[in-house]
């Protein structure tokens, strides 16, 4: 047995989010493993020991920390949204600074760091790039606090003594409250509150979005992959790219997606969404009485933004997971089914309604 992969104290920063709740939920599935989660917002039916620590501030995360003593697995998945590009690094750079520094103070035995990227590494925010992308593709002209945070990162760890990995999802599928990245929530709150009207499903972005090559990263995936890169040598001072492992139009799955909710298909429609949805918190209402859903507040049950931005971005968002497969992980999943999975799941718990 590799006792560097079931044993050890591990710590996720951002544990409310849906890549760090997943992760958090993971590692607690490990046995012989202690888990503790940070978050603003206490956990719904977590397995983990929860710190409301406030890691923005660096002497509330020293104070906060110093029962995390025992840390020997960092799992950094918090982040801060900010209005710019240049406006993200100070903040996302403090919550690691933080997060170290305060471990450090602590006297943890931190042996291994993940820490998450995404396709902004590639460009894909500023639009076409280079496809499939790779991980030792050149970087772009920034700012790009994903830059910041990684040069960090392997000087503390150089300094300090740890491993650490890099992985790089793409539009995260997964359930987790408040959180502003999640593709899944966008897509079947959408279609529950067109249905709810009457309406057809519309994809609600460009018709080049519909037709572009497009790639998604399941949460429990990423939750397994951080857990092999915590425990396996070929994972230390790597990145990674970390999706599905296959691609997809929306042009193929919105039809299934309609089949599913029973509703008609429609033609595409570019809109935003968040403009669009902005007025909709009463009709989400009225499902959330009739079928007994969860009373989430509206505002932090989807990021519209995001759905906007993936929804308009007219080109193929593509990156090759070879070198995870090459370096011994080699999960996957079929996209479409597993949207269809994570539909009937959350409507099992009660998060979305049933499907029509």
């Amino acid at each position: 047995m590799n006792t560097s992969v079931t044993h050890g104290t591990v710590l996720v920063a951002g544990a409310g989010g849906v890549i760090g709740r997943h992760a958090a939920a993971e590692y607690a599935r490990q046995p012989g493993r202690r888990v503790r989660g940070v978050s603003r917002r206490p956990p719904l039916d977590a397995a983990w020991e929860h710190l409301p620590v406030d890691l923005a501030d660096r002497d509330a995360a020293r104070t906060g920390l110093a029962k995390a003593g025992d840390t020997t697995h960092l799992v950094f998945a918090a982040y801060s949204e900010q209005g710019s590009l240049g406006a993200q690094i100070a903040p996302n750079l403090a919550l690691l600074d933080h997060t170290l520094d305060a471990l450090d103070a602590a006297g943890a035995p931190l042996r291994h760091v993940t820490l998450y990227q995404g396709g902004k590494a590639y460009g894909a925010h500023l639009g076409h790039f280079k496809t499939p992308a790779r991980e030792d593709d050149p970087r772009l002209l920034g700012p790009n606090f994903y830059y910041d945070q990684e040069d960090r990162l392997r000087q503390v760890a150089e300094e300090r003594g740890f491993a650490f990995t890099i992985l790089r999802p793409e539009g995260v599928v997964g359930y987790a409250v408040g959180n502003p990245m999640n593709l899944l929530m966008v897509i079947g709150v959408y279609a529950a509150v067109c249905r709810e009207l009457g309406l057809p499903l519309r994809f609600p972005g460009s018709h080049a979005a519909y037709d572009a090559l497009y790639q998604v990263t399941d949460a429990e995936l990423l939750a397994r992959a951080t857990v092999w890169a915590g425990g396996s040598p070929a994972a230390a001072g790597q990145v990674f790219n970390a999706t599905n492992g296959d691609q997809f139009r929306w042009r193929h799955v919105w039809p299934s997606f309609a089949r599913h909710f029973g509703m008609p298909l429609a033609e595409p429609q570019p809109l935003s969404l968040s403009e669009h949805m902005a007025d909709k918190e009463e009709v989400w209402q009225r499902l959330v009485e009739r079928h007994g859903l969860r009373p989430t507040p509206w505002q932090d049950l989807v990021g519209w933004g995001f759905g906007d931005f993936l929804f308009h971005a007219g080109f193929d968002n593509i990156s090759s997971t070879v070198k995870i497969r090459q370096a011994g992980f080699g999960d996957c999943y079929d996209s479409e089914r597993r949207f269809l999975e994570l539909f009937e799941r959350l409507a099992s718990e009660r998060i979305l309604p049933p499907a029509g």
